[in-house]
Parts: C-alpha cells; sequence; structure tokens
C-alpha cells in the first residue's frame, strides 16, 4: 500500500518546492560524527571478534618475519659478506626466504579472512538499511528523493564495503609496522632514530590539514551523487512525461547543472586526497639523505658498522611505506565514513511507531466506521482536515467526492495509519484504529490505487501479492472477476509472463485491472478504491463496474472519483471542500438540493456533452 497517488495540492502544502524534482535540493547534513560513525561500524565488526583475533595474530606473524628481513640483512654484511663466509650467507639467505614465504603466506590467509568478514559486515549493514526502510513512515518516502535513498543503500554502503575489503588489515599492519619498525631501529641506534622521526611530526600535522579538507568534499561528493541518482531515477520513470511535454534539453541541462556539481567536489576530494602520497615521498627522500649522511658519518667514526647502516636505512623507508599507505588510506577511511554516516543517518530516521504491548488484533472484522471531530494537518498551521465527522455502517458504500487537494484521499491515508491524527478518533467495529495492531488494520483493508505498481515478476506473482497463500485456481479466479483473465492469456506464457519493469509492456488499463484482482484476492472486509477506474476505458469499466458490485457485496466500501458518473449508485455520497464535510446524502438527493454537488456535476455534464 503507499500513498503515492496522494494529490499535488495536498502534496504542494506539505512539501516546500512541490513538482517532480522539489526534493532534489533538500540539503543533507555534511558528515560530522566521524568518531560516532567508527564506533558503530566497529559494533558490526565486533561480531567477528574471534576471526578479528585470528587477523591480529597473522598479521603478527606476517609484520614479525617482514621485519626481520633488515635486521638479517645487516647482520650479513658483518658476519658473512666482510669476512667472506659464503656458507653462512647461504645458510642466512635460505633462512630470510622461509621467514620472507611465511610473512606473505600470513598476508595471503589474513586478507582471505579479512575479505570474507567484510562481506558480511557490508551484508549486515545492508539488511539493517532495508529493514530500516520497510520500517520508515510514508511521511519519509513523501518527503525525501527514492534516488537519494537508493544510493545510500548501493553506493555508500560500497564505499564501507571497499574499506573494509582493504584498509583495515592494511591499517593493522601499517600499525605493526611502524611500531616494529621504531623499536629495531632504536636498538641499531638510537641517534639515527632521533634524526629519523622528526619528520614524522611535519608527516602527522600534513595528514590532519588535509584531512579536514578531504572530508569536506568527500562527504559533498556523496551528496552531489544522491542528487544526480534521484534525478536519474525520477527522469527515467517520468520518460513518458518527459517526452510529451517535450522537455528533453530542459532534463539535459538539469542533469548537466548536478553532473557538473558532482565533476567538482569529485575533483577537490581526489585533489586534496592526492596531496598526501607526493609530499610524504618528498619528506622520505629527504629523511633517507639524513640518514645516509649521518650513518655515514658515525660509521666513519667507528661508532656504527656497514651492516647497522644498511639495516637502518632498508628500516627508514620501511618506516615510509606504511606512513604512506595509513595517509592513502586514511583518505579513503574519510569517503567511507562520509558514506557511513549517510546509511547510520537513514537507520536513525524516526521509524513508524511500534503497535503498544495492548494493541489488539481484529477478528471478524464487520466494517462499522467512525471518524469523530478528525483534524489532521501535514505541516504545522496548514489544516487539511478540520472537525471531520463520518458514520459509515457495516457493508455500506460510501462515495468521498469534491475538488483536487479537498481532503478524499487523506481520509483514506488516516484510515490505513499512513498518517496519525491530530485530534479526533478514527474507529472499526468501535476499535480505535490506534489500538488495533498495524498488520491486523492493514489486513483487513483493500485498496486499489489510481497509481498502480507491479513487481518485476510473473503476472501470477503480481496478483498472489494480495495473498500470499493462495492458490493458483484462486489467483486466476480473482483474474476473471476482475476480467483480466482474457488479456492475460494473450501474453506470451500467460500467467507465468514476466512483466518488465513496473510492467511497462502492458497498457494503464491493463495495470490497473491486475491491481483489482491483487484487491479481490486479498477479500478484504473494508474495500478502498481510489479513482480505481479512472485509467481504463468505458466498456471495459462496466465490465469492472459489475464486477464490484459483487466484490462490495457484505464489505464496507469507500469510492474516490472525480467522474461522478462512476458513482450514482454509492450508498451515500460525502461531499468534502477545503476539508470539511459540506454535503451527504444519495445521488438524487445531492442534486434536488442543489448545491456543491449538483454544481459539480452539472458542470462534468455539460463539459461531457461539448
Amino acid at each position: 500500500m503507499s500513498a503515492q497517488n496522494r494529490s499535488d495540492t495536498e502534496r504542494r502544502r506539505r512539501r516546500p518546492g512541490g513538482g517532480p524534482h522539489g526534493g532534489l535540493m533538500m540539503p543533507i547534513e555534511k558528515p560530522k560524527r566521524g568518531r560516532q560513525t567508527v564506533g558503530r561500524l566497529w559494533g558490526y565488526l565486533r561480531r567477528e571478534k574471534w576471526l578479528m583475533a585470528v587477523v591480529f595474530m597473522l598479521v603478527l606473524v606476517s609484520a614479525g618475519a617482514m621485519l626481520s628481513g633488515p635486521y638479517l640483512i645487516g647482520v650479513g654484511i658483518d658476519r658473512f659478506i666482510i669476512p667472506g663466509d659464503m656458507p653462512g650467507l647461504l645458510m642466512l639467505a635460505m633462512a630470510m626466504i622461509g621467514l620472507y614465504l611465511l610473512g606473505a603466506g600470513g598476508m595471503w590467509l589474513q586478507n582471505h579472512i579479512m575479505v570474507g568478514m567484510a562481506q558480511r559486515t557490508v551484508r549486515d549493514i545492508r539488511k539493517d538499511l532495508f529493514d530500516t526502510i520497510q520500517d520508515l513512515p510514508v511521511r519519509f518516502f513523501d518527503t525525501h528523493t527514492h534516488g537519494d535513498t537508493m544510493s545510500r543503500l548501493s553506493n555508500d554502503v560500497e564505499h564501507v564495503a571497499n574499506v573494509l575489503n582493504n584498509s583495515v588489515t592494511q591499517a593493522f599492519n601499517s600499525f605493526i609496522t611502524i611500531f616494529g619498525t621504531i623499536t629495531m631501529m632504536l636498538i641499531l641506534s638510537p641517534v639515527l632514530t632521533v634524526m629519523t622521526l622528526v619528520t614524522v611530526p611535519i608527516m602527522a600535522v600534513i595528514t590532519k590539514l588535509v584531512a579536514v579538507r578531504t572530508r569536506h568534499y568527500f562527504g559533498e561528493q556523496q551528496k552531489h551523487l544522491g542528487e544526480l541518482n534521484g534525478l536519474v531515477e525520477e527522469t527515467i520513470s517520468g520518460q513518458r512525461v518527459v517526452k510529451v511535454f517535450q522537455q528533453e534539453d530542459a532534463m539535459i541541462e538539469k542533469f548537466s547543472e548536478h553532473n557538473d556539481d558532482l565533476r567538482d567536489s569529485g575533483v577537490k576530494a581526489q585533489i586534496f586526497a592526492g596531496v598526501v602520497g607526493p609530499t610524504m615521498n618528498v619528506i622520505n627522500n629527504l629523511n633517507f639523505a639524513i640518514v645516509a649522511a649521518a650513518g655515514g658519518y658515525l660509521a666513519i667514526q667507528d661508532l656504527i658498522t656497514v651492516g647497522i647502516i644498511a639495516s637502518f636505512i632498508t628500516y627508514s623507508r620501511q618506516l615510509a611505506r606504511p606512513l604512506n599507505q595509513l595517509a592513502s588510506q586514511f583518505n579513503m577511511v574519510q569517503s567511507a565514513v562520509a558514506g557511513a554516516e549517510r546509511c547510520f543517518e537513514l537507520m536513525d530516521e524516526e521509524k513508524e511507531p511500534k503497535d503498544d504491548d495492548q494493541a489488539v488484533e481484529l477478528d471478524d472484522v464487520q466494517g462499522e466506521v467512525r471518524l469523530v471531530n478528525v483534524d489532521f494537518a501535514y505541516e504545522p498551521d496548514v489544516p487539511v482536515l478540520k472537525n471531520v465527522s463520518l458514520d459509515v455502517e457495516p457493508g455500506e458504500t460510501i462515495a468521498l467526492v469534491g475538488p483536487t487537494g479537498a481532503g478524499k484521499t487523506t481520509i483514506i491515508n488516516l484510515l490505513t495509519r499512513f498518517y496519525d491524527i491530530q485530534s479526533g478518533s478514527i474507529t472499526i467495529d468501535g476499535w480505535d484504529i490506534r489500538s488495533i495492531r498495524r498488520h491486523s488494520l492493514r489486513h483487513a483493508l483493500g485498496i486499489v490505487l489510481q497509481d498502480t505498481y507491479l513487481f518485476s515478476d510473473s503476472v501470477r506473482e503480481n496478483i498472489r501479492y494480495g495473498r500470499l497463500d493462495a492458490s493458483d485456481e484462486e489467483v486466476e479466479r480473482a483474474a476473471e472477476m476482475a476480467f483480466a483473465d482474457t488479456f492475460i492469456r494473450r501474453l506470451p506464457h500467460g500467467y507465468d509472463t514476466v512483466l518488465a519493469d513496473d510492467a511497462g509492456d502492458l497498457s494503464q488499463g491493463q495495470r490497473q485491472l491486475l491491481s483489482i484482482a491483487r484487491a479481490i484476492l486479498a477479500d478484504p472486509a473494508i474495500l478502498i478504491l481510489d479513482e480505481a477506474t479512472s485509467s481504463v476505458d468505458t466498456r471495459t469499466e462496466v465490465h469492472i463496474q459489475r464486477a464490484m458490485v459483487e466484490l462490495m457485496k457484505g464489505r464496507t466500501c469507500f469510492v474516490i472519483a472525480h467522474r461522478l458518473s462512476t458513482i450514482r449508485d454509492a450508498d451515500r455520497i460525502v461531499v468534502i471542500n477545503h476539508g470539511e464535510i459540506v454535503e451527504e446524502g444519495s445521488h438524487r438527493e445531492l442534486l434536488e438540493a442543489g448545491g456543491f454537488y449538483s454544481e459539480l456535476y452539472q458542470s462534468q455534464f455539460e463539459r461531457a456533452a461539448s
């Protein structure tokens, strides 16, 4: 069920800057809770804590093996190369090969384990995001672009996946390598170590200065990507409207604007991200020159050996690698944090309230509906319904009539609890709907909307969506009652024909018939028809009306229609204008009264005649 068919007038009242792209420029909060976001990500990784411990041990093994190499190089120079001990040098070379193979094996295994952990973690994040989407109220989807929501579920999660796949073990390895390298350097020569570490604060300052700008522009990049996805999604969905109104050039221009914004933020993000690596290389080369010169002087003074100089230079070069990796990973992490924060923002959106523990299940629904002094507004100080009261008896058919934006569909949105009323009460069989479990309430309701939605599945499964445990025979019977069976059997594979996206290969009338068949199969106690026959031809409408007569027997029915000729046989017609009930009665009674309904009917009759 959905409220997307709400009239444009009502939508504009609660959504500033309405229109097909009114929500694209809604501000998205820039990433600014990095520490909390990283903490929440760690909460997901902590579910794999035992594997994390294994990975950490493998990192220690591989890092330890790699750290042993430079030390053994120095030992080989001092003990074997200078004295000319070839057998000893050969044994040392074999030991080094074994250590490097051990380190490479440990690195491969830790990456293998980490990839599995990362994919499971991202799977859990995607699942939590999708679960959140199912729990969000209709208000959220009415005020947020679908493309931006989809971008959070796809692009932003993918940024997180890339970092978890590549950066977590690298970060572990880098920190351990840095700590181990500095330790070995101190053992070899404290003086050279101090001279080497002078450049580290310079690296830290540069990284911090760049990080602030990088994180900002990565957040801008993610925001503009979401906006661009929203525009693309809306343009593809509304392609017929674009072509009918010849707005191709306008849409291309709008796309170019969003594309340019994305390009500008992307260029800035990548420029700042690219500053760190080259800067670190310059500092590392400077550090190498200092160590070489100072080490040579100490060797001349017989304070250290040539082997120590060789080991130390190797360690100093090795120190640069994890530092560069950390700098590079930091930029990747900035992008991931920006994406993760957008994911968590969606998770933290206000959910549809949970049912109270005392909420009841509706059994054997009779269909008595009461609205008592109902007030409602989508936005504060902009009332849509004002003191609306309505009594509907079981099995009664009520037609809701009025101009666009009068509040007809809003009554349906309140009855289904897509929105909750501000004051007053709505009851079904004497139960306030706020005391009824939502799934039980909506199970009692069957809705056929003007804007149909069909899934990319077979015709049979689209109808079966009304009741998943229905048999094939029940599905086909519902289609026959909706006069859809004939055209279905003419499809290439009949009921097993798989529909394209939103059934674009069917006519609007055929899609409407399938939607009606779905509602028939659901067999609800209360039936809601919101312009249900507006998209079918007159001949098909006659068939549907006959089927609806049988379907509505014994059921409470609410019918919303702009074509007043379709609701003349309703038990009662309720006329709504400016959020208030202005008239009630049968078709004949309202015509004889000569009020608002009579004016509406006469104006439609005159237009049809002309």
